[in-house]
């Protein structure tokens, strides 16, 4: 079988009992001070513990264009005050990570981190490569034509990730880079509970196609066909997050995941990845 298509459970409620449930605030806890929220085909993550006001947590991505209102509610609810974060980190500038990032940046006045190959996108100067709509895997990638590529602009606000690999206001998490999916592309790790956030080096449902990336079938996938150009550094990628062994990962699409059928599936992806995540055209 497919080890990409191998169905996975989400994260286990009863590791993390507040985890991967719906809540009030319309966010997924997966563990105490890390949730996410899904915005029709993706996925931002807030993290900080709840109620902790004003300036004391980050959001990681910032969805689909329109889904200002949506993250500025789950941030009010989830945070209290005017749920404004610290800052916003960029996995990387692709349209459903960027969509209300101009707005939110320009509201709650906040930076915007990201690494320097992703600056491009970010700050106005650069647009991404046309996506291929030639791999297949279902309306999506055949619609992808249509996705906007020109980058957004928030070079006033935006900053270079730090060198040390920290991450802003995420104390203990560090970011990594894992180039493939886009030249800037960052995940972003905590070691003493093993949390990753994976953005789009991985992604835990097909996002080729319609059906899978609506309903969010929980499977491992690597990173979105249509929009990534660099397979060889994809594939490495991987592999390195694959290495990590996490044990709870959230991606930018798809329900977060925990536990040894995860790992499993992402070490089989690891192994095969030029035989299941990379198109036939563009294999050697």
């Amino acid at each position: 079988m497919d080890m990409t298509q191998i169905p996975l459970s989400p994260s286990a409620d009863a590791e993390h009992p507040q985890s991967d449930s719906a809540r009030n605030d319309n966010t997924r806890q997966i563990v105490f001070d890390v949730a996410y929220r899904q915005l029709v085909l993706v996925n931002v993550v807030f993290v900080g513990f709840e109620n902790a006001g004003d300036g004391n947590w980050v959001l990681v991505d910032a969805g689909i264009i329109g889904s200002a209102h949506a993250i500025r509610s789950a941030a009010k609810a989830r945070f209290g005050g005017n749920g404004r974060p610290a800052c916003i980190v960029m996995t990387h500038a692709h349209f459903d990570h960027v969509g209300a990032l101009e707005t939110l940046a320009s509201e709650w006045d906040v930076p915007v981190y990201a690494h320097a190959a992703e600056h491009p996108y970010l700050d106005g100067s650069q647009s991404y490569p046309p996506a291929d709509p030639s791999v297949g895997g279902g309306l999506l990638a055949r619609l992808s034509p249509l996705f906007p590529t020109k980058p957004v602009n928030v070079a006033s606000r935006l900053y270079d990730v730090p060198c040390d690999h920290s991450v802003p206001f995420m104390s203990d998490w560090r970011w990594i880079h894992t180039p493939g999916h886009t030249p800037g592309h960052v995940s972003l790790w905590r070691e003493h509970d093993r949390v990753l956030i994976a953005g789009d080096a991985f992604i835990t449902t097909q996002q080729e196609s319609v059906y899978a990336a609506v309903t969010q079938a929980p499977e491992m996938h690597g990173p979105p066909m249509y929009f990534t150009p660099d397979w060889e550094s994809a594939k490495t990628s991987v592999r390195a997050l694959a290495a990590l062994a996490p044990e709870i990962v959230v991606a930018g699409h798809g329900a977060a995941m925990q536990g040894p059928q995860m790992r499993a599936a992402l070490d089989a992806l690891a192994e095969r990845f030029d035989e299941v995540a990379v198109p036939s055209q563009c294999r050697r």
